[in-house]
């Protein structure tokens, strides 16, 4: 079963890595990520970070929506990390069971659209208005949406953080 969804732009770090794994007690944790999935330096990194509690696959968004519809899926307790809006409305539109969506960290390191500046939605969110607008469509799909960064701190509605 889906334990969350997260949108972190960092996929697995301390946070990741320590926090949330532990706090969801999860035994799989699924990055979704073409970019990381073609990049065997990315993945190895990634990999270090991953804890040690839980097995870690690094998947591109087609072959994450495969695993993730396999009724095998269920028998673990999973945390699905996306980098971007759009992953994050992919997945949540093509993947059954997701109790909640998670937005973390999103906007600092992501690729900019040239000179323009991200609108600061919270101390970890920031996006561009198209970005707020992909964000609101995740919303759309009636999964409970959060914006907390860790565990420890208190968790906001996403709408009310984008307004």
């Amino acid at each position: 079963m889906i334990a969350m969804v997260r949108l972190d732009e960092r996929l697995i770090h301390g946070q990741v890595a320590i926090k949330w794994s532990r706090h969801l007690n999860v035994d799989r944790i699924v990055v979704v990520s073409d970019e990381a999935a073609a990049n065997p330096v990315v993945q190895k990194s990634l990999m270090m970070a991953a804890p040690a509690t839980a097995k870690t696959t690094i998947k591109s968004l087609e072959k994450a929506v495969k695993l993730l519809q396999d009724p095998k899926a269920a028998d673990h307790k999973i945390l699905i990390i996306v980098s971007s809006p759009e992953d994050l409305l992919k997945i949540v539109t093509q993947v059954q069971g997701i109790p909640v969506i998670n937005v973390g960290n999103y906007g600092r390191v992501a690729a900019k659209h040239g000179t323009e500046v991200r609108k600061t939605y919270g101390s970890n969110l920031y996006a561009y208005d198209d970005e707020a607008e992909v964000l609101k469509k995740v919303i759309d799909t009636g999964i409970k949406c959060i914006y907390q960064t860790t565990p420890d701190d208190t968790p906001e509605e996403l709408a009310k953080v984008l307004g």
